[in-house]
């Protein structure tokens, strides 16, 4: 019997203290894991939405509030800004501002944003179609790859808007106008896979629309409330039968429009000069790129703070201020894996010193049967590197499975994709990591074995 073998036999004989030290550094492997693996998915989905935006101006509020909503489509909107107030940082002839992205926000579809827009977010992007064409149209959406496959959305396909992010059928807009898929994006990896973008003005449409027919409803509701029920169970009918059609009729085989960067750029030029001389009207937020970045640039925020009734924040400043408050909680949770570790270490201690008096007799008989002092301190060694190993892949496992649930929760919550098999180098950190543990937690009972005296060992004395 080799050394692996008689180190595994000894250990598994004494199950409950081999199953604690397992249990103790699995948790401590499995949390530094889950932490490492959690921190570099979010800093990743974070820093790829930055997309070089240098500033967000949007309405008065929190200034996360109004990043996570704009960029990252995570919260509520802070408000509306009137064009009026914002037109003239869309004027494409501002000396700092290089462009100005109007977004207007407040629906989504089965908690999928709408968002009304030019064609300037699609180059933020770096979009392009996988099927279909880029919205021209009032109405007409161009969908996120993750939206499409999620929502069984294809060309053609029509669905009514909802107010909010929540998924409740009491707040779709089944009064107003149906949206229609004209495009769907390639997956980009970024914000834009789960966003269905469309113009400004169909958000402008169906909002009329909506305060129109709730206007006319609260003034037929005396009386008719019989016949209104008719009705509406008659459009709720008719739509799904054109649902019904829309889905069968379209066909399936439509080639992807390719997209020309320059176009893209003067198109999107040319719907925010529209959007600029409908002063009436109003947008959520604006995505700001400067030109260059000098001391005017830097001052800018503070002057639309200070002198405007919009707010301004810069997405760095706020991301950071994020991970900060974020950085609070995970500090905590690390140093209490550590700790765990550490408790790990000294139980694979105990458990091997205090082992060494009931084995002095077969360590003794080891040593007549011609087993070096040597052969007894690696005997030892491996016995706590074992615990480390198998510790270590439990802890992995773990770490991995939690992640790929707490990514379904997340993506349920907020739309983005985490995954749970993604590997990491620091992983291979944490190996050595814990062969230095469970080294460390048998040198001591390794030397103690190494010193084992035969004569007085069999004397008894």
């Amino acid at each position: 019997m080799n050394l692996l073998q008689l180190s595994w036999k000894n250990l598994i004989s004494k199950p409950l203290s081999m199953t604690l030290s397992l249990v103790l550094f699995a948790l401590g492997v499995g949390l530094i894991s889950l932490l490492l693996l959690l921190n570099k998915q979010l800093q990743e989905q974070f820093d790829k939405n930055l997309a070089n935006i240098d500033l967000v101006v949007g309405a008065k509020g929190s200034p996360l509030q109004l990043i996570l909503s704009s960029m990252y489509h995570i919260d509520a909107p802070t408000g509306n800004v009137p064009i009026a107030s914002a037109k003239a940082l869309m004027n494409p002839k501002h000396p700092l501002i290089k462009r100005a992205i109007p977004l207007s926000m407040g629906d989504s579809h089965q908690g999928y944003r709408i968002v009304g827009t030019t064609y300037d977010l699609v180059d933020l992007y770096g979009g392009q179609m996988a099927q279909g064409n880029l919205w021209k149209d009032n109405l007409e959406v161009s969908i996120g790859a993750t939206v499409a496959d999620k929502l069984h959305l294809h060309i053609g396909d029509t669905f009514f808007g909802s107010h909010g992010l929540v998924i409740d059928d009491n707040l779709v807009h089944d009064d107003a106008p149906k949206f229609k898929v004209a495009g769907i994006f390639q997956p980009t990896g970024s914000v834009l896979d789960q966003l269905i973008l469309t113009n400004t003005q169909s958000i402008w449409e169906i909002h009329a629309s909506h305060d129109h027919e709730d206007h006319e409803a609260h003034e037929h509701a005396e009386g008719e409330e019989g016949h209104d029920h008719d009705d509406h169970s008659h459009a709720k009918h008719q739509h799904d039968a054109d649902d019904h059609h829309d889905h069968h009729a379209h066909n399936h085989n439509h080639p992807a429009q390719t997209i020309n960067q320059e176009e893209l750029v003067s198109t999107g030029a040319n719907q925010r000069q529209q959007l600029i001389e409908t002063a009436e009207e109003s947008i959520t937020s604006l995505l700001v790129q400067f030109k260059a970045r000098n001391y005017r640039t830097l001052n800018m925020q503070r002057q639309i703070n200070e002198n405007t009734e919009m707010q301004a924040a810069t997405p760095a400043i706020e991301i950071n201020r994020l991970y900060s408050m974020m950085g609070t909680g995970t500090d905590a949770l690390r140093a209490l894996a550590y700790i765990i570790v550490f408790v790990s270490g000294l139980s694979i201690f105990i458990s091997l010193f205090s082992s060494l008096k009931d084995r002095k007799y077969e360590l003794a008989l080891m040593r007549v049967m011609g087993s070096s002092p040597s052969k007894l301190f690696f005997l030892i060694i491996l016995e706590g590197l074992i615990l480390a190993v198998l510790g270590f892949v439990i802890g992995i496992i773990l770490s991995h499975v939690g992640m790929s649930v707490l990514s379904s929760y997340l993506e349920d919550a907020y739309r983005y994709a985490f995954s749970g098999w993604e590997f990491l180098k620091e992983e291979w950190y944490l190996l050595f990591g814990a062969l230095a543990i469970g080294f460390i937690a048998a040198i001591i009972p390794a030397l103690q074995a190494r010193k084992t005296d035969i004569s007085r060992t069999l004397s008894g004395v």
